[in-house]
């Protein structure tokens, strides 16, 4: 349910974005996207699609974490990793060096005023350098927006 009295209850993201006086800001917003998830990273296409899937279950949005999960199988994540991944990231059959990085996502996005530099050395000490946390902000970010 949007909020908005113009828009029905069955309104999706294009239907808020028409709400914008400028109809260019959500052009930006689709570049950006774009280049975040398509673009030059130290993660895979598969890593990114993983980290908006799980940001996006953190935040209980069915209709992302599907769509996402998908996308996550669709560029070579093992789609057995989403059988566990929101109950016991652990058990999770999800590559040991992302699990840090979900970890920190995760913090990220349920409780941000408590990270601290460990939350970051953890990211760092799986081997992942500082363009890599950088992204996994940015993704945390994006989804967080787009989730709320």
């Amino acid at each position: 349910m949007p909020f908005f009295p113009s828009l029905p209850d069955n309104a999706i993201v294009p239907d808020v974005q028409k709400l914008s006086p400028d109809p260019s800001l959500f052009g930006h917003w689709r570049r950006f996207s774009e280049i975040l998830m398509r673009g030059p990273s130290p993660f895979t296409e598969g890593q990114r699609e993983l980290i908006a899937a799980y940001t996006s279950g953190v935040n209980s949005c069915a209709w992302c974490y599907g769509g996402h999960s998908a996308a996550a199988a669709a560029f070579g994540i093992p789609e057995d990793v989403f059988e566990t991944l929101m109950d016991d990231l652990d058990a999770a059959a999800v590559e040991d060096k992302m699990k840090p990085v979900l970890r920190f996502v995760r913090k990220l996005t349920e409780s941000p005023s408590r990270m601290t530099q460990s939350d970051a050395d953890a990211v760092f000490a799986a081997g992942w350098d500082e363009t890599a946390l950088h992204q996994a902000v940015l993704i945390c970010a994006r989804f967080n927006f787009m989730n709320r």
